[in-house]
């Protein structure tokens, strides 16, 4: 299903420093096998309703430019890059 390896490979992707890859191996398993859970749901058969709403009731879309730098109002960077949680 899932390998270390390929584990390693997307840490590269997303520049996340990973010491110990085989330590996700089995969080990445299950979250995969609750994805097959939600898969076989069965609401193929489920009516979504949704009201039509006209064009004319929609906003206008303007840009509006935004000039400071975005990363800069965050509140976890380092340089170019976001820091997010850990795993655990």
């Amino acid at each position: 299903m899932v390998t270390v390896e390929e584990i390693e490979n997307v840490s590269k992707l997303m520049k996340i420093d990973i010491d110990d890859h085989s330590e996700y191996l089995d969080k990445v398993k299950k979250m995969i096998s609750y994805f097959d859970i939600l898969d076989s749901a069965g609401v193929e058969s489920e009516e979504i309703s949704m009201p039509e709403i006209s064009i004319e009731s929609l906003r206008k879309d303007e840009f509006i430019p935004f000039e400071d730098k975005l990363i800069e109002k965050m509140n976890h960077y380092k340089g170019t890059y976001v820091h997010a949680p850990k795993m655990s």
